[in-house]
């Protein structure tokens, strides 16, 4: 048996996607393959959708909606982008749709950027309890959180929607570029600006807790 030795510089073979894999298996009409698929990206969905209205009591049913129009679209899905950023039109139009029909306007909740403990396997609690944890320093990461959270409504559109895909979504700059249908240096521009509004908000409460400028 002849073992091929690769060569050097050769592209590598990339891993299949599972997601396409689950994809073509839906579209095939294994029912399965997008339950799984629904299993995987329903909390995101749901924290997504939770960013954009004030209502808890309509994320579930904007979810629901959501993962319904994906199925009934699913053959229109050819993998010239990742599932979840696909996933992710779906959701926003689907809950604009809904805040449109309620004569609401977008917005961004107050709880934006706090966290659930159940967000996913790689989540780590900012607050868990500690032997330095004090009455003051619980108060001081809650004024944190709440400037965090101030900061990010009160940003422009397209910087609250960069920063957000980024940080929170955790999508790479190009996924970013392509859902907002602009170059990567211009997904760079606006998140480069939402940190810094961020930050001028935030640092101020940073530098009264440690008595230095940051």
């Amino acid at each position: 048996m002849t073992l091929h030795t690769p060569t050097p510089g050769a592209a590598t073979p990339r891993e299949p996607d599972s997601d396409l894999v689950l994809v073509e298996r839906a579209q095939a009409g294994d029912q399965r393959a997008f339950e799984l698929l629904v299993i995987k990206y329903q909390r995101r969905v749901e924290r997504l959708i939770g960013r954009m209205v004030r209502d808890v009591d309509l994320v579930e049913d904007i979810a629901q909606e959501t993962f319904i129009r994906a199925y009934r679209a699913l053959h229109q899905f050819r993998g010239d982008a990742q599932f979840y950023t696909w996933l992710y039109r779906i959701a926003v139009n689907t809950a604009k749709k809904f805040l449109l029909e309620l004569k609401r306007d977008p917005t961004v909740s107050d709880s934006a950027l706090a966290p659930k403990d159940d967000e996913d396997e790689t989540f780590r609690p900012k607050n868990e309890p500690s032997t330095d944890e004090t009455p003051e320093s619980v108060l001081a990461a809650k004024e944190i959180g709440q400037a965090v959270s101030q900061a990010l409504a009160e940003l422009p559109d397209d910087l609250r929607q960069a920063i957000s895909l980024r940080e929170m979504d955790g999508l790479t700059y190009e996924d970013i570029a392509q859902l907002m249908a602009c170059p990567i240096g211009t997904v760079r521009s606006r998140i480069f600006r939402a940190r810094e509004a961020i930050s001028v908000k935030v640092r101020p409460l940073l530098e009264r807790q440690t008595g230095k400028r940051w």
